[in-house]
């Protein structure tokens, strides 16, 4: 059987990576690999100048013509490769684009099969031109795979970047593969939740689009810049972009974004900074799990920096049923899914090390307008789905043939940069009282305030639910630790959905984020 932490280790390991995600190739169309720059056999073409207006110019055209779905598609022997076969195909040593060209930087593409059977056309930038880099089956070692004699050039399926990184040689700092999906790293940690370039009709009765990143143009780095610029051409049933990511490994990886994308028809539903991650159980949710593990989660909840300026915290968790859940807003100042759990110990995970997942923030760049952050929780029973996806959807709808950009910053990070002036939520734990509907509700704060308890001899906290029975917030201090910790009681009755909020108040003002919750039966 194929497990979420069996594909997490094949991607640290350095064989790969971005598995999980790439299952919506499925469903994703599969273009051909772009030949705008491939040479015919026996000559030498000149190689043709970069720029990514070029780019724009190639998802304008693309919009105005039908989507292509056919497949490129692969030999017998790739076409249908389980999952132990594929992981034994290894690029060979010393075939990395750049390894031994000393510029901070290496690219190592990855090969087409099993899940990831639709091409991606990558091209490298050297001195201003553009040339694509065509598959050599002498660059592998085909492992448990018996390849057929002569391949020819079957394309790559993404790539994975590589980052010299002191004393440590090249080391994983980010993937493309799968659809438009992506990940990166910071220093210390492991691959964890995805950033997706474009998503469509997310959670949408009509059913989802899933865009495919076709074709990169990767650019080459200098070591004095010690930045990776990443140019892509996304292609769906109803959209095309333009893409330009900018990535800067280190303590905290900051990928730039800009995008310019192109409706071919009128698009209502459109996300945004989109990322995925996992949550199967924890302290809001264990669903009847005897697992011997504390919990098994990629992130712990949604922070929101609303447009108000109004701190949100979110926490997610895996319900019943789905569950979206829509933040309207006038341009966010910036948003993600988080993991604040560092404690090893309140994890129990000796494989999957949750507390080393990076947290992903989102700032925009330029005004987005009205919209909405909008959470998505799925249901599951295995730690090998992400179940649990953000994005900014905006309110307005492109009509036909329309082009709309935006720009924004990702922050891979331990806790991003931007952080609540207040106090912060650490944990939220859930618990059944009894039988029936009523449940207790344990939410701890934290900041160098609790540690002072003259300093907030008048906060109170401000408890609301939409329906049920609220007990008042008992309210337990601790100045070792610097938290507060809030109990209270809810009698949901015969409700199936409720809609808390919690915040903290000193002289009619807030000195916490505002948490927020939605309990479901």
């Amino acid at each position: 059987m194929l497990l979420r932490r069996d594909l997490l280790k094949w991607a640290a390991s350095g064989l790969g990576a971005g598995l999980t995600p790439a299952a919506a190739e499925s469903t994703a169309a599969q273009p051909q690999a772009g030949t705008a720059v491939a040479a015919p056999q026996g000559s030498t073409p000149a190689a043709p100048a970069f720029d990514f207006a070029a780019v724009v110019d190639r998802a304008r055209a693309l919009a105005k013509a039908p989507h292509e779905t056919g497949a490129a598609p692969l030999p017998g022997a790739f076409a249908n490769l389980p999952y132990d076969q594929y992981v034994s195909i290894r690029p060979r040593a010393g075939t990395a684009v750049w390894a031994d060209d000393n510029v901070g930087f290496a690219i190592e593409p990855l090969h087409r099969g099993f899940l990831f059977t639709a091409p991606m056309a990558i091209n490298v930038v050297e001195g201003g031109t553009s040339r694509r880099l065509a598959y050599a089956a002498h660059q592998f070692d085909f492992g448990k795979v018996q390849p057929p004699a002569d391949l020819g050039d079957i394309g790559f399926s993404g790539f994975r970047v590589l980052h010299a990184r002191s004393g440590k040689g090249l080391v994983d700092s980010a993937i493309f593969q799968g659809a438009s999906f992506f990940r990166a790293l910071a220093n210390g940690q492991n691959f964890g939740l995805s950033a997706r370039a474009l998503m469509i009709r997310t959670a949408d009765p009509r059913g989802e689009e899933f865009p495919a990143i076709r074709e990169v143009w990767i650019e080459k780095p200098t070591l004095a810049n010690d930045m990776l610029v990443i140019n892509a051409l996304v292609d769906s049933e109803s959209m095309t972009g333009a893409y330009r990511f900018t990535l800067r490994p280190g303590e905290i990886a900051i990928v730039d974004t800009e995008c310019t994308l192109f409706s071919r028809s009128a698009a209502d539903f459109y996300g945004l900074g989109g990322m995925t991650a996992m949550y199967l159980f924890g302290p809001t949710s264990r669903r009847g799990s005897e697992d011997v593990r504390l919990g098994a989660y990629d992130v712990t909840g949604l922070q929101i920096l609303n447009g108000n300026g109004e701190w949100l915290w979110r926490p997610v968790s895996n319900p019943a049923t789905l569950q979206v859940s829509v933040f309207v807003d006038a341009n966010p100042r910036g948003f993600g899914l988080l993991q604040r759990q560092r404690n090893f110990d309140l994890l129990q995970d000796d494989e999957q090390h949750w507390e080393l997942r990076p947290s992903l923030w989102i700032e925009p760049i330029n005004d987005w307008g009205e919209g909405s952050v909008e959470l998505v929780e799925i249901p599951t029973d295995t730690e090998n789905n992400d179940n649990i996806l953000c994005f900014w959807r905006p309110k307005a709808v492109l009509d036909p043939a329309a082009e709309v950009s935006f720009s924004y910053r990702q922050f891979w990070c331990w806790t991003p940069p931007d952080r609540p002036p207040l106090a912060v939520v650490t944990d939220t734990r859930i618990g059944r009282l009894g039988t029936g509907r009523k449940r207790r509700f344990v939410v701890e704060f934290t900041a160098d305030m609790f540690a002072d308890p003259a300093r907030i001899v008048d906060m109170k906290p401000v408890l609301t639910a939409s329906v049920g029975a609220v007990t008042p917030a008992r309210t337990f201090l601790s100045r070792e630790h610097k938290t507060c910790r809030l109990l209270f009681d809810v009698d949901f009755g015969g409700d199936t959905l409720s809609e808390l909020r919690l915040v903290l108040e000193l002289g009619g003002k807030p000195v916490s984020e505002t948490w927020l919750y939605r309990w479901t039966a």
